[in-house]
């Protein structure tokens, strides 16, 4: 245990020599000062001392819940290892980033108010504003990193992931649909009574095609095939076509027929937690193209898209709020400072996911919903700011 406790601090001390020879290369050592770089490889060394700390446990414990699946259906322990666990550690750090950050905030700010070292920085006229820039910037620091891991590293692992789930845990992939329409092009729509994923076969296919409002084409087919070797390939078995020309129909039938038609299975079979194997342009993508459609089941996918961005910003929020709160020397140590942080970070995760439901299960907007937490503890963070010791 201790030597993996050493092995930590010292990739935390390679981090910490890491960011100030950037500093120097990007000629920011003059701007930011030796207490600022004290301030700010505390806080980003406590951040990922705690993700390391928390993640460890979390993972012992998935291990504890689930290695009776794992064993009872065949997993290989390779498959464990780099498929699941490897990806399973970067997506619930992030996931819980903000509780991450408010945690090193309360507890080294704490730690530092304990030893007299703010009433020191205070005593030598440096403000209260003064000493928010190093938090700030570690803040930014963690919300792009935030950022880029949630939108565009992520979502590349959480494929393996939940593929691994899917197969050796639990089943999450739809294995067919019914009733689906959509539009598949300007004013192409398309119609199909039941698609099963096991052969990619869509039953009772129809496809309608409209100019101005009009019928101009009804194609029918009592199968459609997905060509998994091509993009928007289908082939058509036991077709008819009727192409109207005013009064004038022209019927073309046939047993099989290789069409070009812009829909995929994954516009209409949508597994649980797809949303989480997109980037942020693929998402933003495929909201734009599913609304163009009239497809109404994309809430989950819009929440995620404006998710990644709100819990950016939250590092900022939840910052002030630590620091304000940790700041002051009290008696008794960190322990009242440590429960209320812990409270507040908790009741922030809490909420999060209460807003997220506005959408799910009500009219509220996506953006709205998940930028709610964010508006109401911004005001929770300028009231302290406020009260904290000048």
């Amino acid at each position: 245990m201790k030597s993996w406790l050493n092995k930590i601090k010292q990739s935390l001390q390679k981090v910490k020599g890491g960011f100030v020879d950037i500093c120097k290369k990007l000629k920011l050592d003059k701007w930011i000062m030796r207490l600022d770089r004290y301030i700010i490889a505390k806080f980003l060394g406590t951040y990922f001392f705690s993700i390391a700390l928390i993640i460890s446990i979390a993972v012992v414990f998935d291990i504890n819940e689930n290695i009776d699946k794992f064993i009872n259906n065949n997993a290989p322990v390779k498959a464990i290892i780099f498929d699941y666990y490897l990806n399973f550690i970067p997506y619930f750090s992030n996931l819980f980033s903000s509780l991450f950050v408010f945690i090193a905030v309360i507890f080294f700010t704490s730690k530092l108010a304990d030893n007299s070292e703010i009433i020191a920085m205070m005593s030598t006229g440096m403000s209260f504003k003064r000493l928010m820039r190093p938090y700030m910037i570690s803040a930014a620091i963690i919300a792009v990193l935030t950022y880029g891991l949630g939108a565009y590293v992520i979502p590349k692992g959480n494929v393996t992931r939940l593929d691994f789930e899917d197969k050796y845990r639990k089943k999450k992939k739809k294995e067919f649909v019914r009733n689906v329409q959509l539009e598949v092009d300007n004013g192409v729509i398309a119609y199909l009574e039941r698609y099963e994923d096991r052969n990619k076969t869509a039953y009772r296919f129809s496809l309608d095609k409209f100019i101005d409002k009009k019928l101009v084409s009804h194609l029918t087919a009592k199968q459609a095939v997905y060509d998994t070797t091509s993009t928007h390939k289908w082939k058509l078995k036991d077709y008819m076509i009727r192409e109207m020309d005013g009064l004038r129909e022209t019927i073309t039938t046939g047993k099989s027929l290789d069409s070009i038609i812009k829909m995929e299975p994954q516009d209409f079979l949508i597994m649980k937690g797809q949303q989480q194997t997109m980037t942020s342009p693929q998402l933003k993508e495929y909201i734009t193209k599913q609304k163009q459609r009239g497809f109404a089941n994309i809430k989950e996918f819009e929440i995620e898209y404006h998710q990644r961005i709100a819990m950016s910003f939250a590092a900022f929020i939840l910052t002030t709020i630590g620091l304000s709160l940790s700041s002051k020397k009290v008696k008794g140590g960190m322990g009242m400072n440590l429960g209320i942080g812990l409270a507040l970070s908790f009741s922030y995760i809490l909420f999060q996911t209460v807003s997220a439901t506005f959408t799910t299960n009500g009219n509220t907007p996506p953006i709205v919903a998940v930028w709610i937490p964010n508006i109401i503890y911004a005001f929770i963070a300028v009231y302290l700011y406020r009260k904290a010791p000048k």
